[in-house]
């Protein structure tokens, strides 16, 4: 039957672990990705992202939503993708489920998973933090720290990835000098599915239409790890000779639809909430989605607008994600074959309406003035940040920089002598891109004097 192979490949339970790790408890009432999910959930860099931005930076309201819930939510949309393609899959394949023990809750635990770490690696102030570490590294205050990096690890720097750092926290183990593959020991699929973009930083590939070429996935610290799973699973191969590039692994398609559907639609509602977007203007183009007349009467009584919002919100995820599983079931043979590579939220019915809500959130939401204040000032804070914490640790003479070597948590320090400079500015960026918003706000100024600490 074709492509057998390629799904029996590609659903692997091998876990990302040190050799000599070994479990004792019994897990049987788990499954390999199940076990995967509940690592993630009880990581401290998933916890984190309670204080990170999504929509509203710092937001006072408690209705608003963080990275944390975002996460969670995209995670929920993630396991009904999964389940519904995982049940059609083994339909179309079912020696998987005879042969190789491979249900349909797998896939929906694979992409829940996936969906849950996505967002795990996002500096603080969201996508404005990756651009502000990015700035710095292109700065010249930056420079002279760079002077023996290669090339594609000033790539790496130069357009620092969120996408990349989330690779290196679901990876890496601390002390580095240890050189052990651990991290949360994840399974290769749910780390192979969290990859969206399978290629390193170098070569860029400017104006590309494949969605999975637009960005990288992992640092030049990582790329080997994930050219093993990549081997591994047999994904396929991209580039040139000695280039770690790959085909995306399909279910990553439906963690980035997970993804679009749970930003696009409940980003918008909570622009609703806010103000931002005019009420009737908002909510006329969420019915439009559901084809609803203009006039149309609900059989449903509503306690206000908002309660009328959440119920537009549950009926579109539901038809978003029905058009999604069918757009990749259609597309399957050609996304195994590594000839297509576009998101599916792309080809759905309503793409048009998806479109203008995408507009409007940008110019009224994304855009918004207190918004681009507080991103603004994210790029002093974590120049700021990062200036002082490279400075403490290239030029240790200094007494205030020991100083501030002391604030930065040993493990991001203790590199062996051996250690590049890359590894030394890797380990610093860990460490600033793991604050959250506050933190991050705290800290600064904090060093710079402008707020001192309580002395109790």
């Amino acid at each position: 039957m074709p492509h057998i192979t390629a799904w029996e490949r590609l659903i692997s339970k091998k876990r990302y672990e040190a050799s000599e790790k070994k479990y004792e408890t019994n897990e049987s009432v788990r499954g390999e990705f199940q076990r995967d999910y509940d690592r993630i959930v009880f990581s401290s860099a998933f916890r984190r992202l309670q204080n990170k931005t999504q929509v509203m930076p710092m937001p006072e309201s408690d209705f608003v939503h963080s990275r944390l819930t975002h996460s969670l939510e995209t995670s929920v949309v993630g396991r009904s993708l999964g389940r519904i393609v995982g049940k059609s899959i083994l339909e179309r394949y079912p020696e998987l489920s005879q042969e190789k023990n491979i249900q349909e809750a797998d896939f929906g635990d694979i992409v829940a998973a996936a969906c849950l770490a996505h967002d795990i690696g996002n500096p603080p102030f969201g996508h404005s933090g990756e651009d502000a570490i990015s700035a710095y590294f292109q700065s010249e205050e930056a420079r002279p720290f760079l002077e023996h990096l290669t090339k594609p690890q000033k790539a790496d720097l130069f357009s620092f990835e969120g996408n990349a750092a989330g690779f290196r926290i679901l990876t890496h183990t601390y002390p580095a000098h240890c050189n052990v593959a651990g991290g949360l020991s994840l399974t290769y699929t749910t780390l192979a599915t969290f990859t969206k973009y399978p290629k390193e930083s170098s070569p860029v590939i400017p104006n590309t239409s494949n969605t999975s070429e637009k960005k990288y996935g992992f640092f030049q610290t990582e790329k080997e790890w994930f050219n093993t799973i990549a081997i591994e699973l047999g994904l396929l191969k991209k580039g040139e000779t000695g280039e770690v590039f790959y085909h995306r692994h399909p279910l990553a398609f439906l963690v980035e639809a997970a993804d679009d559907i749970c930003y696009r639609i409940i980003d918008f509602e909570d622009g609703l909430k806010l103000g931002l977007i005019p009420q009737e203007r908002g909510l006329h183009l969420l019915r439009q989605i559901l084809n609803h007349a203009p006039d149309r009467k609900s059989s449903l009584t509503f306690f206000d607008w908002k309660e009328e919002l959440g119920y537009l919100r549950a009926l579109i995820i539901g038809k978003l994600i029905n058009e999604t599983t069918e757009v990749f079931l259609a597309h399957e043979p050609e996304i195994l074959a590594g000839t297509y590579d576009k998101p599916l939220i792309n080809e759905l019915s309503c793409k048009p309406v998806l479109d203008q809500i995408k507009d409007l959130s940008i110019s009224l939401i994304y855009r918004n003035r207190p918004v681009l204040e507080i991103e603004a000032a994210g790029f002093e804070v974590l120049g700021g940040l990062l200036d002082a914490c490279m400075k403490a640790v290239f030029r240790p003479a200094s007494k205030h920089h020991r100083k501030i070597a002391d604030l930065i948590p040993s493990h991001y320090l203790k590199l062996p002598d051996t250690a590049s400079d890359y590894e030394r500015i890797i380990h610093i960026t860990d460490f600033v891109s793991s604050l959250t918003d506050q933190a991050a706000l705290s800290l600064y100024r904090k060093i710079k004097g402008i707020e001192l600490p309580r002395m109790y």
